[in-house]
């Protein structure tokens, strides 16, 4: 997981122009228009139109529902303007950490694996299953509470609580779904949800591995004699035509002498990082 990090994370700094910008405003508008259609055109031709349907896609070349379901609201009213807004607000966080070429492709990744999994489905059963795009967001939520978990938000607009604890409680009903659907006899369907929110894991993994660790464990792991490190890793760097360069992107300070470099004292070893990549990088642990 850590390598295809780093890879995606060189891509996007070879390919700046890559990504979609505000790609979750383009998403939110999408469902509220959608929405709005629905309001006026009580037979949902419009959503039938957008939702997912293998069928349609490999029998009648309907390709755009590839995509256009995750434009297609799972649920309306106010809850629905309360999940949008809310999702709008770790998207464009994580847009703002990662960049727009980094959450583009974490955003397609959840789209694409829910997609294959439908079409599998679709395959060995012969039945459309019904897609959406929750799992995808709620995996760019545990994406939100593993990099963030001590944000505080405003449960029912007036209990403050720290993000983990939503994650937490958010996790117990994703499982206990999961457990339900396949006991009352969903079969394949039952599996959708974790195929559907993998991307997290391939993103997120390794923080979620260390924050479950126990506190003397990461502490321990993470406890490293600087001053020797920085002797050995000096020593290395002397006989290389640069000081410091970016385990993520690769970027020296020859060739980029005005950009920041910092060491991550939360990684086992002597590791340096560009001030893009300090906060955002997967921690090495051996």
């Amino acid at each position: 997981m850590k390598k295809l990090m780093q890879r995606i994370d060189r891509f996007c700094i070879l390919h700046p122009n890559f990504g979609i910008s505000n790609l979750m405003l383009y998403i939110v508008i999408g469902n509220i228009i959608v929405w709005l259609f629905s309001i006026i055109d009580t037979t949902h031709l419009l959503q039938s139109y957008l939702a997912f349907s293998a069928e349609g896609i490999f029998t009648k070349g309907q390709i755009w529902r590839l995509a256009t379901f995750a434009l297609v609201p799972d649920t309306s009213g106010l809850w629905l303007l309360i999940a949008l807004y809310f999702y709008y607000f770790i998207g464009s966080t994580l847009e703002r950490q990662w960049g727009p070429g980094k959450f583009t492709i974490y955003y397609l990744m959840g789209v694409l694996l829910t997609v294959l999994y439908g079409t599998l489905v679709w395959l060995i059963t012969g039945t459309d299953a019904s897609l959406t795009a929750t799992y995808i967001n709620l995996s760019m939520f545990f994406a939100f509470a593993t990099m963030f978990p001590d944000t505080v938000v405003l449960l029912f607009f007036i209990i403050p609580i720290k993000i983990k604890w939503l994650a937490f409680i958010s996790a117990a009903l994703f499982a206990a779904s999961v457990i339900s659907m396949f006991v009352h006899g969903y079969g394949l369907i039952s599996l959708l949800p974790v195929v559907a929110i993998l991307n997290y894991l391939l993103f997120c993994g390794d923080w979620l591995f260390d924050f479950l660790r126990p506190a003397r464990v990461r502490q321990r792991k993470n406890t490293i004699n600087f001053k020797k490190a920085a002797k050995e890793y000096n020593k290395a760097q002397a006989k290389k035509p640069y000081t410091r360069k970016c385990e993520v992107c690769g970027r020296t300070d020859t060739d980029y002498p005005d950009l920041e470099f910092r060491f991550c004292s939360r990684c086992a070893g002597y590791h340096c990082f560009c001030i893009d990549h300090i906060n955002s990088h997967i921690h090495f642990t051996e």
